[in-house]
């Protein structure tokens, strides 16, 4: 029978799931010869060797950092191995990390609702899993704890009463007058242990873990203790791990809110905001935010594991630093095309694998003027209806970069048009596709779906017997399917 989600959120069970170095693992396990030695996946371009994206334990051991470039990787580790990304398209091609993502994904997924944070991180909500285990196998009966459960980190577990540490984890998991919340921690111990190594059995890869009572503390948590281990955070620990919390290490506060809250409240840590009551927090940060920093310092978080497996927008995009900035309107389109060409290969791969359709489109870039006297003013994104086919992604992207360049340069009178620099310049750009939705069901409804966006190929469609070329090379070939096969139901 299926069991009823506890109403408090302090009884869910939510775990964090993060890969270690995960692009470098997805590189070791095509060359299982790089496993054991430092290693650094490097996204190459002609400067300096390029920039590390992704750095193993072993290389971080010799000093090698993500933020330095594959020079000076080497410099700092002579003996350090440089795995370049693959390229498509004149830029890096992340489809294969992507697509091992989506492994550990269908793993995860096998005990709990699951959301696809990123191409390496995913959310799980195990209240389920581990009620059921509660009612049917408790923890507490059990004669035998399975070692990877036993190597767990319980935050606020004392380690100084001379007994081995497993030890006590083992006592912790066992104890039969724990609350009903950390006997259903406890459970959430045992089922991450097991999918940690199931992931490792089916893949290869290691990952570690946060387990928490909303997501985030369990994000706070599954970097606590890498690689390949998972860390525990009770309800009774929840204030000691916050006290001494940089704010800048809180999601959501590395930005603007947490400058404004080290200089005008004095706040440093997670702790300190403890000292405010809700309602000058509110009146200082408005009403939704001053209470969402009251609950944090509690380490309260109503967020939802959205039971997402597939990501909820895609997109594409290049930087273009220093002297690589494009500065003309033939370059920016140049580069606009390469991108909606892998943009529009990815949403016809949704549309075949997955029945979604994506609804809008959204240009964003970063560029600098020569004799800027406003540093502060930003590229304007742009969005507009997203139509199906490479070319008219195209069109459409090159439109919303001529509009956001229009506008920024309206702020100085320069020149948008032309091959000739006109004292601007874009070191980034990107598209993407979002408000991603499954087809509507039905064949017949699949069909009409499209009509809206694609009225002059519907038309010319029904004027002929035969299907017209120029009118479907634009269509998807998972959407040219269905209208082939169903075209009557219209």
């Amino acid at each position: 029978m299926p069991v009823a989600k506890p109403e408090s959120s302090d009884s869910r069970v939510i775990a964090h799931v993060d890969m270690d170095c995960f692009y470098v693992q997805v590189e070791q396990r095509k060359q299982p010869q790089l496993r054991g030695l430092p290693t650094a996946v490097v996204q190459y371009n002609e400067w300096k060797g390029g920039a590390l994206i992704a750095v193993s334990y072993e290389a971080r051991k010799f000093g090698v950092k993500r933020s330095m470039r594959g020079e000076e990787a080497k410099e700092v580790c002579p003996q350090v191995q440089l795995v370049q990304v693959p390229v498509a398209r004149g830029k890096a091609d992340l489809s294969g990390y992507r697509n091992a993502g989506s492994e550990v994904v269908s793993i995860l997924a096998r005990r709990g609702r699951c959301e696809r944070a990123s191409i390496d991180e995913v959310y799980l909500d195990l209240t389920d899993a581990a009620e059921m285990m509660l009612a049917d196998n408790p923890p507490q009966g059990m004669e035998t704890i399975d070692e990877e459960a036993l190597k767990s980190h319980i935050l606020g577990l004392n380690n100084e009463d001379g007994n081995d540490v497993k030890e006590n984890v083992r006592k912790w998991i066992h104890r039969h007058n724990a609350d009903h919340r950390d006997k259903l921690l406890a459970c959430g111990i045992l089922i991450v242990a097991e999918l940690r190594m199931q992931v490792l059995k089916e893949t290869e890869f290691t990952c570690s873990a946060g387990i928490a009572h909303n997501k985030m503390l369990a994000k706070l948590a599954s970097g606590m203790n890498k690689p390949a281990q998972q860390t525990v955070v009770p309800f009774s620990s929840v204030k000691g791990l916050l006290d001494t919390l940089p704010i800048r290490k809180m999601k959501q506060l590395g930005g603007k809110l947490g400058i404004s809250l080290q200089m005008d409240m004095g706040v440093n840590t997670v702790g300190d905001l403890l000292q405010f009551p809700e309602e000058k927090l509110q009146e200082r940060y408005g009403i939704n935010t001053g209470t969402w920093l009251w609950n944090i310092a509690r380490g309260i978080s109503g967020e939802e594991v959205e039971g997402r497996l597939l990501p909820k927008s895609h997109g594409s995009g290049k930087t273009f630093p220093g002297p690589r900035a494009l500065k003309t309107v033939p370059a920016v389109q140049h580069w606009l095309n390469q991108l909606c060409e892998e943009l529009s290969e990815r949403l016809c791969s949704d549309l075949d694998q997955n029945k979604r359709i994506a609804h809008t489109l959204t240009l964003h870039a970063r560029a600098y003027k020569s004799s800027d006297s406003d540093s502060q003013k930003k590229f304007p994104s742009k969005s507009c209806p997203l139509r199906y086919g490479t070319a008219k992604i195209q069109e459409d992207a090159f439109n919303l970069f001529q509009a956001g360049l229009r506008e920024y340069i309206g702020f100085y009178g320069g020149k948008t048009q032309g091959s000739h620099c006109s004292g601007w310049g874009i070191t980034s750009l990107s598209v993407s596709a979002s408000k991603i939705v499954p087809i509507p069901s039905g064949t017949c409804s699949i069909a009409k779906y499209f009509q809206g966006q694609s009225t002059s190929h519907f038309s010319s469609m029904q004027s002929s017997d035969n299907l017209n070329t120029e009118a479907t090379l634009s269509l998807p070939s998972g959407l040219l399917a269905f209208l082939i096969i169903f075209w009557p139901c219209l």
